[in-house]
C-alpha cells in the first residue's frame, strides 16, 4: 500500500494474536515504523527476538493509562487499536475491568489519536457487542459508542470500526482448547453442540482492518461477510483431522454470558448498511440531541428485517469446516505432530 510509504503505525495490544498476524503482513511494507503498544514485557521481548527488525519499537503501557498512551502516540500517523480484555467468563467476574479497558482505554487512545493529529483509527470490535448479553459484550457496545462520539467531535482524525466474529485458533479461543483436550486423552468439553459461531481466519481478520483503514470514514463500522458453523460440525472435522474419529465429548451445558448465536449486524444496522460484496459498511448515526423532529418519524423496514447472525449466514459443514481448518498455520503443525502448548 503506497498509503504506507514513511508513515509510522501504532498497533495497541500488539504482542497478542491479531498484533503479530499484522506484523507478518506489514513488516516487509513501506512503513517506517510500527510501534506496539502492550503490559507484557515477556511478550514484547520474544517479538523483538522474533522479528528482529529495526522498524519496530515497543512501549510498555497500558491503555488504561492516558499518559503511557500518549507517549507512545506522540508521531503517529495510523493506529490500529486492538488492546482488549476479551474473555467472556474473566469480565462477567470483573466487569469494572472490562470497563476501564474496553470503554475507558479506548478513550484513553482517541483521545490522544485527535490530540496528536494522528491521520486515522481502526478500532477491533467483537459480534458480542450486538444484542449483547454479557460484561465482555456490553463494554465492547459502549465502546462503539464512545468512537461514533469521538467522530462527530473530531475533524482530522478519521476514527471507525471493524467487528468480526471468532476468530480461528487465536488465543484463548476454543480450537486450541479442543485441540489439548484430545492430545491429553481428555474428553471434548462442549458447552451446546447446536451452537453456532462465525468462522474466520487471523487472516480474515487483517483483511478487515486493512479494507477499513482503505476504506473508512468517520463512525463507519466494517463486517466481513463470514461463513459459521456449529460446534458438533466443528469438533467432528477436528477429530477427522487428528485421526479421532468417535471422540468422547461431554457436554457441560451453556456458560454464563453464553448465546446459542452470535450476530454480526442488527436489524437496525442491516437497513442502513451498505453491501459491498465481501463486506458490509454501516454509517453512522449521526443524528443530533434535537430529537423532536424523530418523533413523528419511524423506519417501517426495520420490522421485516433479519438481522445477520450465525444461525442465517453460509453454514459450513464437516467437508468444507475441515478445508477452513486446513488453512490455519496452527493445524498443520498439529497434524505434523509439532504443536507445543504454549501453557505449560
Amino acid at each position: 500500500m503506497t498509503i504506507f510509504k514513511n508513515k509510522k503505525l501504532l498497533i495497541t495490544g500488539g504482542t497478542g494474536s491479531f498484533g503479530n498476524a499484522v506484523l507478518k503482513r506489514l513488516l516487509d511494507s513501506d512503513l517506517e515504523e510500527i510501534r506496539i503498544l502492550s503490559r507484557d514485557e515477556k511478550k514484547q521481548d520474544d517479538q523483538r527476538k522474533k522479528y528482529n527488525s529495526p522498524k519496530l519499537k515497543f512501549y510498555i503501557g497500558d491503555v488504561r493509562d492516558h499518559e503511557s498512551v500518549l507517549n507512545a502516540v506522540r508521531g503517529v500517523n495510523y493506529i490500529f487499536h486492538a488492546a482488549a480484555l476479551k474473555q467472556v467468563p474473566s469480565c462477567e467476574f470483573h466487569p469494572l475491568e472490562a470497563v476501564k479497558t474496553n470503554i475507558l482505554g479506548t478513550e484513553n487512545v482517541l483521545e490522544a489519536a485527535i490530540s496528536s493529529n494522528v491521520e486515522k483509527v481502526i478500532c477491533l470490535s467483537t459480534d458480542k457487542a450486538v444484542y449483547p448479553i454479557n460484561a465482555m459484550g456490553i463494554s465492547k457496545a459502549m465502546m462503539e459508542k464512545v468512537i461514533v462520539a469521538k467522530s462527530r467531535a473530531s475533524d482530522s482524525t478519521v476514527i471507525c470500526t471493524t467487528r468480526y466474529g471468532n476468530v480461528m485458533a487465536s488465543r484463548g479461543s476454543v480450537i486450541p482448547l479442543f485441540v489439548n483436550q484430545i492430545l491429553k486423552d481428555m474428553p471434548i468439553s462442549v458447552t451446546d453442540g447446536e451452537m453456532t459461531r462465525f468462522m474466520m481466519t487471523l487472516e480474515d481478520a487483517v483483511d478487515l482492518v486493512l479494507f477499513a483503514f482503505e476504506s473508512g470514514n468517520p463512525g463507519e463500522i466494517y463486517v466481513q461477510k463470514a461463513p459459521a458453523a456449529t460446534i458438533t460440525v466443528l469438533t467432528k472435522a477436528l477429530t477427522e483431522l487428528m485421526s479421532k474419529s468417535d471422540y468422547p465429548i461431554n457436554i457441560i451445558g451453556t456458560r454464563h454470558g453464553e448465546k446459542l448465536y452470535e450476530t454480526l449486524l442488527s436489524r437496525e444496522e442491516m437497513v442502513a448498511a451498505k453491501d459491498l460484496g465481501n463486506y458490509f459498511c454501516v454509517p453512522p448515526d449521526m443524528r443530533d440531541l434535537n430529537y423532536e423532529r424523530f418523533m413523528d418519524q419511524g423506519e417501517i423496514k426495520i420490522s421485516s428485517t433479519e438481522d445477520y447472525n450465525s444461525h442465517n449466514t453460509n453454514r459450513l459443514d464437516v467437508k468444507s469446516m475441515k478445508d477452513l481448518l486446513l488453512k490455519l498455520e496452527f493445524m498443520q503443525k498439529v497434524i505434523r505432530g509439532e504443536f507445543v502448548d504454549p501453557e505449560e
